[in-house]
């Protein structure tokens, strides 16, 4: 059992997570008209130097070179780590573009629907059962979806690509035994080449060459990166399942006030009407996992 202290420190870690990702909208929209896939670039290079300083800092570096170099001599973790890293590059293209081409609705759609991914992932590769209140809860789910659909006009090809790529990043990171210090950072130093040759060589503006303000928030965005996962990686190892579950919709919750609040939105009744189903779905889901744990603590106390 986690002690009080550890607990706290868990929850307390999740909230900030989350609330960090909430607000990320916030953060883009200071790139003012640097193209999404520059400020990507900048986002996978300015997280490998900051993942490197951090770890320099905090003294881990010998840990976690010994960590990297195990790992890369071992080519299916490599692989594996290798499909992470384009996995998570273009969950954040697909964010940024989103966010920056004025859809902050569609980026919280696309986290609310998670969860619930999650659901259906491990269900297909982790050969995990699906309990009645879960199968209803992506039933809940996909009438949200295909409502928004019909009433756009469009398939929500945003928001299933960020749950999609996020939840494929999230079970390679849960199958491969990796600490998220090297995790993190051996996924940043695949990808820092490719971005640095886009930067060098095909993008359209010179390397940080744009006024203060904007350079400032471009080399930011490793900070932004590297602190919620690494909040994350701390609070998953101190507090339950269910609890990060509650805490995770924090962030797309934040997303959605923020879009319709400050960036002014276009927010109908039929989106309402889709969106009480997506979170009809996540109260099923969540209710769902506390009987579900309630009744495993139950029959080991018997």
């Amino acid at each position: 059992m986690h002690s009080e202290k550890e607990k706290t420190l868990g929850i307390l870690a999740a909230i900030g997570a989350y609330i960090i990702w909430g607000v990320l909208p916030l953060y883009w929209k200071m790139a003012g008209d640097v193209p999404a896939s520059e400020i990507l670039a900048y986002r996978i290079i300015w997280s490998f130097v900051f993942m490197v300083a951090i770890i320099a800092i905090l003294g881990k570096t010998k840990e976690v070179w010994a960590e990297i170099i195990s790992i890369f001599k071992r080519p299916k973790l490599i692989l594996a780590i290798s499909v992470a890293s384009v996995l998570i590059t273009a969950n954040w293209f697909i964010f940024i573009f989103t966010v920056n081409d004025g859809h902050v609705i569609s980026a919280s759609l696309g986290y609310y629907i998670n969860p619930l991914v999650n659901v259906l992932l491990a269900t297909l590769f982790l050969k995990e059962k699906l309990s009645r209140g879960e199968m209803l809860a992506v039933l809940s789910a996909a009438i949200g979806v295909l409502i928004l659909a019909i009433h756009q006009g469009v398939f929500p090809w945003a928001a299933i690509s960020m749950a999609v790529t996020f939840g494929l990043y999230g079970l390679i990171k849960k199958l491969v035994p990796i600490s998220a210090w090297g995790g993190l950072t051996i996924e940043t130093l695949i990808m820092t080449p490719f971005a640095m040759i886009f930067l060098l060589f095909f993008a359209q503006d010179a390397f940080m060459q744009f006024g203060l303000d904007t350079n400032l928030v471009l080399f930011g965005a490793g900070v932004v990166t590297a602190i919620p996962l690494l909040l994350f990686a701390t609070s998953a190892r101190r507090i339950s399942y269910v609890m990060l579950g509650f805490i995770q919709y924090v962030g797309p919750t934040l997303m959605l006030i923020l879009g319709v609040f400050v960036f002014h939105e276009a927010f109908d009744s039929t989106q309402l009407i889709a969106f009480l189903f997506i979170w009809a779905a996540l109260l099923i889901f969540t209710v769902s996992n506390i009987i579900i744990t309630q009744k495993m603590k139950k029959a080991t106390l018997s």
